[in-house]
């Protein structure tokens, strides 16, 4: 059996809740050895042709298992992954999680100070994203694309042309937050999984960090984001205002 899913995106999304979650279900194979597998995303696996029996030995198959997937958000906005996969699976099916871009941003730069990987302060780690981020190239930067990663539309789209839009399930961190069981049912039947299945509660969302998200930056950035949001709801067809509420767009 190849992988048939992969939950893609987005980076501090709410991935490893999700991954948390179906790991319990007794017809779904993760990785046995850990959630990000990073295989679609590293240069030096296509290098020469990719090796995809190392890429299976991650997983522990049985006869009870229905489906194969994996947990690497990084795949939705590497640029070169979604058709790297394509190559391997033409009918791979992809789990999204979006959030606030704003509230994801911040949470990746507080990840990524923790892990000190990152020293600046947010409004100078976002002030120099475009600049820092000059380092990767040509390839994008995997720390201090705070911004960068939370412009969805274009990462949406791309998968979308390549899978189709059917291949594509697209929830947002506040379900799995506000409507748990319901969006978990929505996501086994996207994998063709027993719906009735019911996952352990677990909080898994709570993060406390040494600061909080300043005001005027989170507004400043909103207004950043706020046409790509809009262009998410149009993809999408869903309402997302609750992440651009207190910003009105200036008109000319």
């Amino acid at each position: 059996m190849q992988v048939n899913f992969v939950i893609g995106g987005a980076q501090k999304g709410g991935t490893s809740a999700l991954d948390s979650f179906l790991r319990q279900h007794p017809q779904i194979c993760m990785p046995d050895t850990r959630k990000e597998l990073h295989f679609f995303d590293l240069e030096e696996n296509f290098a020469n042709q990719p090796n995809y029996k190392r890429y299976h030995s991650n997983f522990g198959l049985t006869k009870q298992h229905r489906v194969m997937g994996e947990a690497t958000p990084i795949y939705m906005y590497w640029n070169t992954a979604p058709a790297r996969v394509w190559t391997y699976n033409p009918e791979m099916k992809w789990i999204l999680v979006l959030r606030n871009p704003v509230e994801r941003a911040f949470s990746a730069w507080n990840m990524e100070t923790r892990r000190a990987a990152e020293s600046l302060p947010f409004h100078e780690a976002i002030d120099q994203e475009a600049e820092r981020c000059r380092e990767a190239l040509p390839f994008q930067h995997r720390v201090y694309s705070y911004l960068d990663r939370g412009f969805y539309a274009s990462q949406i789209r791309r998968l979308f042309n390549i899978f189709g839009q059917d291949r594509c399930h697209i929830l947002l961190n506040e379900d799995l937050r506000t409507n748990h069981e319901k969006t978990l049912r929505a996501v086994f039947d996207f994998l063709e999984v027993d719906p009735s299945f019911v996952a352990t509660p677990a909080d898994v969302f709570q993060q406390d960090y040494d600061q909080i998200l300043d005001a005027e930056i989170s507004m400043k950035l909103t207004g950043m984001f706020y046409f790509d949001i809009k262009e998410v709801e149009r993809l999408l067809e869903r309402d997302l205002s609750a992440w651009y509420k207190d910003y009105k767009p200036r008109r000319k």
